[in-house]
């Protein structure tokens, strides 16, 4: 039986022809399409690591290994030869409206029992099912008893993922007759177009060999992420219409020889136009700082040759937060990545804000350590809707701070850029985002395993390892169990060392198959180790670093009136003519209240304002000019004071003679404490100041017994142990009944939610890549009761994004006046254009809003999570009120109140 080149497998977007008709792609262009993609990947766009992950795994030579790479992604469409898809009722239709597969339906040897066109089995599962088999069929090793563990099925179960997530395990009773169980894949000619679609497939490829080995999880990872990489270039609907036949093509195999030709140039253009490709890391300059005991010296004065030695692996850092840690991180990853052959880097933090204020001494970085052309995004939730927008729009509002000749034009990829998605913009060769994107790799999301893929050629960069509570705790120990068993260098840096930094060592030596004997970080402050990727073995520099910037803390606690203690301890600095000072407030609606007050109250200081409840663009540019007025050079004149909230407390580059705080656990406090200024920063702690409903009860309770009215700290020396204070079993024996009853309750509440956090986490998390026993559908399993809440639940405080539009006025001046005009409910809003002004709000702030969303709003996926709010003018400001709730928008921010 011939080819039937009727059989289509890609219309959307592709128009009409003269008489009307939808144009189709046929289904085996769109396999060659896709196969002649992947040789390309192969060769220019996996590492050296990731292409010989694979090779190892299948035990065929290196050359063949490419062909059958092509092969297998050529493969991945093959279930839409089956009814349910040829015949769906939304397929391409002629100008009667009639689907143009219909007529296959009355052909000879087309026919299908009742109830296949009804069969709900996807493309992507029928593929599974009816691969399996057939692999089987041709020499793959196979396994009645347990099918998953062996290569026929598990290259079958990795193409059947293609879509986002695996499939079950399908048995041979399944696979070998799947028409009995799933009528829609069709028997006759269904299945002989399958066959020869294959055939076809494996002979235009040149795939003939047969591997014997087995599919590793690296393997699975770095293969799955090749096929999906490809289809979606593969998928490029404005490439696809250059590519179309003509009617009447027959599909011969010259015809197909022909159009492998076409397929091969046009993917070569393909990969070329995505901006992935040429970027990796230069070889580290020689020691700069010889004879020095600094953290940073002490790192590249070893590590080089600990990684010459036993190569790429995990390094952990732990020391007070400060620019120089960040950099001794950064230059950690530069030796990783070079020994690596690694092609980027992702730079994690724990919340958007600190992403956006570390995103330029990253950029100073990678304008260092990487060489070609690199393109960066910003990735958290505030710019998920179009990264590079997002990455645009920062570099403009830091402009001012030269971040390069052409704000936005160097790293940034324009708007229209293939990358500037969020399922793709992982792949990104340098990332700037939160920690949520390395959690969701582990956690059965769609797509979980395009994130592994996306790191596997990556140095991770994890700041502030342990700030994620005991959910991101759970979630960080199983991603690094996964990047050591797929070899992706990480370095984490921390605060200081403590039992989760060990299980952070441990986990990671799990990984990588090392030894169960303990390893310990350093506890001395500052400090660095070292574990390789290859056996796991752990390593401590030979010279521990010292203290670049020793110095005595003063922390004092009062108990008199928030407001009143503020504005006492400003006051100095207003008579002595200089000084600058940054006071924590524990909500944007108090700093915005507090900097109203001192606005007015002291006139003669010079106070800035900036939180988490602005719109994006607001927030960006505020940092951008505390980074100029608040560094050590910055140039402020003046006594000056920044009002804020525990956002701040994760940005570097800032100094301060006086830190002004609320209530807090310590190790936020002394976060915080890190930003002051000279040998003796001041540290003043409010007792009666509201704590932020985001921290722990027991660890503010804690931190105020062991303060009392104040402490004075040898810094870092001693940070470990009012650290180990805070948290030792022994503080309740030093209290009275009553208030060791208290603290008591408060723990025990803790404990309950930690416990319950970490269960869940780790019920929810994925298996680790040696539980996974061969089935790649563990990775995709759902849960009873897995809704999306939970996912948010467990990635942090669940987070909305407002946008708000001026009843009679323009939101901005240019085109978002008519994309976003109040009364329009024909236009599509781009979602990129609203990145600027989204405002970011706890979801429990907004509890029942609706937000006023026109249809064609609520149409548009990419907007579902974005609350829309028209507001009205009121008093020379914007209001909206409803639904029990009063939002009130200015310059300042956006304040949210709810009504009696």
């Amino acid at each position: 039986m011939s080819l039937d080149s009727r059989l289509w497998g890609k219309a959307a977007g592709l128009g009409k022809n003269a008489r009307g008709a939808h144009r189709t792609h046929p289904l085996i262009c769109h396999l060659l399409d896709t196969a002649a993609v992947a040789e390309v990947v192969w060769d220019e766009l996996l590492t050296s690591h990731q292409r010989s992950m694979v090779v190892r795994a299948l035990q065929v030579p290196d050359e063949e290994v490419r062909a059958l790479a092509a092969f297998w992604a050529g493969l991945h469409d093959i279930g839409k030869i089956s009814v349910p898809f040829q015949l769906h009722r939304s397929g391409p239709k002629n100008a009667d409206g009639e689907l143009l597969a219909q007529e296959l339906g009355g052909e000879r040897g087309y026919g299908f029992a009742a109830g296949a066109a009804q069969d709900r089995q996807s493309h992507e599962a029928a593929a599974h099912w009816w691969l399996a088999g057939i692999f089987e069929e041709i020499g793959y090793p196979s396994s009645k008893r347990r099918p998953q563990s062996q290569l026929s099925h598990a290259v079958a179960q990795m193409l059947g993922g293609h879509g986002g997530r695996y499939h079950p395990v399908v048995y041979g009773k399944d696979y070998r007759c799947p028409a009995v169980r799933h009528p829609g894949l069709g028997t006759g000619g269904w299945e002989e177009q399958r066959r020869v679609h294959f055939d076809e497939v494996r002979r235009v490829t040149g795939a003939a060999s047969v591997p014997q080995g087995r599919m590793t999880p690296g393997a699975a990872v770095v293969l799955t992420g090749l096929v999906v990489l490809s289809d979606w270039l593969a998928s490029i609907e404005v490439e696809i219409r250059a590519r179309l036949r003509q009617e009447g093509w027959a599909g011969a195999p010259e015809d197909l020889d022909a159009y492998w030709k076409i397929a091969r140039e046009a993917a070569l253009r393909l990969v070329h136009k995505t901006d992935l490709l040429g970027t990796g890391f230069a070889r580290p300059d020689p020691i700069r700082c010889a004879g020095e005991t600094s953290l940073l010296a002490s790192m590249e004065g070893q590590l080089p040759d600990v990684v010459t030695e036993h190569g790429p692996g995990l390094v952990v850092v732990t020391s007070s937060p400060s620019e120089e840690r960040t950099e001794t991180a950064l230059r950690a990853a530069a030796v990783l990545g070079h020994a690596a052959g690694a092609r980027g880097l992702f730079y994690a933090l724990p919340t958007g804000s600190s992403a956006d204020s570390h995103m330029a001494q990253v950029h100073a970085f990678a304008e260092q350590a990487l060489t070609g052309p690199w393109r960066s995004l910003l990735l958290h939730s505030s710019s998920r809707l179009k990264p590079a927008e997002a990455a645009k729009q920062w570099a403009q509002a830091h402009a001012t701070g030269d971040v390069s000749a052409e704000p936005g034009e160097e790293w940034a990829p324009a708007a229209n850029s293939w990358l500037n998605s969020h399922h793709r913009a992982l792949l990104a060769a340098l990332g700037t985002g939160t920690v949520d994107e390395l959690l969701q790799a582990v956690m059965p999301v769609k797509f979980n395993v395009m994130r592994l893929f996306a790191f596997s050629g990556k140095v991770v960069v994890v700041d502030e390892a342990h700030a994620r509570g005991a959910w991101g705790q759970k979630l960080m120990l199983r991603f690094l169990e996964w990047a050591a068993a797929l070899r992706i260098p990480v370095v984490l840096a921390a605060m200081s060392a403590d039992k989760s930094v060990d299980a952070m060592l441990a986990a990671y030596r799990r990984g990588a198959g090392g030894g169960r004997e303990p390893m310990v970080q350093p506890r001395r402050l500052p400090a660095w180790s070292f574990v390789d990727a290859q056996s796991g073995g752990g390593h401590l520099p030979r010279q521990p670093a010292g203290a670049v910037r020793a110095g005595t803390l003063s922390i004092e606690v009062l108990d008199g009136a928030p407001y009143d203690e503020i504005q006492a301890a400003l006051v100095p600095l207003v008579e002595a003519g200089n000084g600058r000072a940054v006071v924590y407030r524990s909500t944007p609606a108090e700093a915005i209240r507090t900097f109203r007050q001192l606005s007015q109250d002291l006139p003669g200081l010079g106070v800035s304002l900036v939180h988490e409840q602005m719109r994006n663009k607001d927030r960006w540019r505020r940092l951008a000019a505390c980074r100029d007025t608040f560094s050590p050079d910055g140039g402020v004149s003046g006594p000056s004071a920044l009002v804020t909230t525990p956002m701040l407390e994760h940005v570097r580059g800032l100094r301060f003679d006086l830190v002004v705080s609320g209530p807090a656990p310590l190790a936020g406090l002394l976060a915080r404490a890190a930003q002051g200024a000279g040998d003796r920063p001041r540290l003043v702690v409010l007792r009666a100041d509201n704590k932020s409903e985001l921290d722990d009860a027991a660890l503010v309770r804690r931190t105020d017994i062991v303060l009392g009215a104040g402490r004075t700290i040898s810094m870092p020396e001693e940070v470990p142990l009012l650290l180990d204070e805070v948290y030792a079993d022994e503080l309740v024996d030093r209290l009275g009944e009553a208030a060791a009853r208290e603290l008591q309750q408060l723990d025990n509440r803790r404990t309950v939610r930690e416990r319950r956090a970490t269960g869940t986490a780790g019920w929810l998390q994925v298996p680790g890549p040696r539980e996974l026993d061969g089935d790649l559908g563990l990775l995709s399993r759902d849960h009873p009761g897995m809704e999306p809440e939970l996912l948010s639940c467990v990635l942090g405080e669940e987070m909305v994004h407002v946008v708000c539009l001026y009843q009679g006025s323009l939101l901005e001046e240019g085109d978002l006046k008519e994309k976003l005009a109040l009364d329009s409910n024909k236009r599509r809003p781009k979602p990129g254009q609203l990145v600027p002004y989204l405002i970011p709000v706890p979801q429990r702030l907004v509890d029942g809003v609706t937000g006023d969303a026109n249809s064609v709003w609520r149409g548009m996926a990419a907007l579902k999570t974005v609350l829309r709010l028209n507001m009205t003018g009121e008093d020379g400001t914007w209001v909206r009120t409803g639904e029990g709730h009063r939002f009130h928008l200015s310059r300042l921010g956006l304040t949210v109140d709810q009504l009696p």
